[in-house]
């Protein structure tokens, strides 16, 4: 079994594809990481030609995707962290990008932000004549 050792230099990526909603990246060595579209929003609403437009960065060390303003390290990609672009600039990013496609074939576009859930307070009834 193979591990990942912080010591040695960072795995590198190779190639990457996409397997519906979930993007697969092909690591040095045979390794692959496999994680959903839904952590990186600007790839979940990418077209399949804005997706398959990317490039290798750093070595391999990280992707970029030219159309999408879209870049995810490999090291995010083991740790799964997802995008921490802010609701707030998704739907700009999403608006702007509605705007320049007005004069093409009309695409249903639904945006979702939704808050961060909220803690349930759970009220404890005491029976003090049971407590005592």
């Amino acid at each position: 079994m193979s591990t990942l050792n912080p010591d040695r230099e960072s795995p590198k990526a190779v190639k990457i594809s996409f397997d519906g909603e979930m993007l697969r990246v092909l690591l040095e060595g045979g390794r692959q990481i496999v994680v959903p579209t839904a952590l990186y929003p600007r790839l979940r609403f990418a077209t399949k030609a804005e997706r398959r437009d990317y490039r290798l960065i750093g070595g391999g060390l990280g992707i970029h995707w030219p159309a999408l303003d879209e870049d995810i390290s490999v090291k995010g990609l083991l740790a799964k962290k997802g995008s921490a672009e802010s609701p707030h600039s998704l739907v700009s990013w999403l608006l702007a990008r509605k705007e320049k496609t007005a004069g093409s074939k009309p695409r249903r576009l639904v945006i979702q932000v939704l808050p961060p859930p909220r803690k349930r307070l759970t009220r404890t009834r005491i029976n003090l004549k049971h407590a005592v």
